[in-house]
């Protein structure tokens, strides 16, 4: 998993690919996923969640797609910052 991370997001600073591996790997949901889509899902749920203001929209009563999209700029940045190529796009999947 961090292999794959690493050519995911060349940039991710060691602690931060550290926690995204260590989630990745905790979450049953993503226990069955391929590799390189398991941490794409991990990543992109760090960034979300951590980087951004989606809790705090959730918490201000926001419905989830909502939030999504108020932060997806945001995130979208923060990915392009650690060199990765695919993008989030409003519907939650992503581009190639």
């Amino acid at each position: 998993m961090a292999a794959v991370l690493r050519v995911l997001a060349p940039r991710l600073p060691d602690y931060e690919a550290g926690v995204v591996v260590d989630r990745a790997m905790d979450s049953r949901g993503l226990h069955r996923a391929h590799p390189g889509e398991a941490a794409w899902l991990a990543l992109v749920a760090y960034v979300r969640h951590v980087l951004t203001d989606y809790d705090e929209l959730l918490a201000d009563g926001y419905d989830p797609e909502s939030a999504r999209f108020f932060v997806l700029d945001s995130m979208n940045e923060a990915l392009a910052a650690w060199g990765v190529r695919r993008k989030v796009v409003e519907d939650g999947t992503s581009t190639p």
